[in-house]
């Protein structure tokens, strides 16, 4: 059985997430409600925080709070197949390499734009114009 026991402040550092955002994910069910003192302070165990652990971890590689639910799902699942988180991973890999595609089209854009730009004390300016004509 499990003894050692967190308020919350000590689970969210031991976990490098924030107070209000263990509040949050269990708000949303990402965390089960935690055990409460006769007080009602939340009190939360090391399997609590491997959770957080996992979900702060999960938000720092981009994981979305539902592909996070799916992933803890699977984590919690010792009958899971091992494929279905390769696919949660590669498909979230598909998602990010759109994103830097886009973010790189922004990036040459706004090169291109910044390099048309005078930089001077006229006031005429493509990137104002480029904003203003789309």
């Amino acid at each position: 059985m499990n003894d050692t026991y967190f308020n919350i402040g000590e689970a969210a550092k031991a976990s490098g997430v924030t107070a209000k955002m263990v509040r949050h994910y269990e708000a949303i069910g990402l965390l089960p409600p935690a055990r409460r003192t006769e007080a009602g302070y939340r009190l939360y165990g090391d399997d609590d925080v491997r959770m957080l652990q996992f979900i702060h971890r999960g938000r720092a590689l981009g994981f979305s709070l539902d592909q996070i639910a799916d992933l803890l799902a699977l984590w919690r699942d010792k009958h899971r197949a091992s494929a279905d988180v390769r696919r949660l991973a590669l498909e979230h890999v598909a998602s990010l390499d759109r994103k830097i595609a886009e973010l790189e089209a922004m990036k040459r854009t706004l090169a291109t734009l910044a390099s048309s730009c005078h930089g001077d004390a006229r006031s005429d300016c493509p990137i104002l114009d480029d904003l203003a004509a789309h």
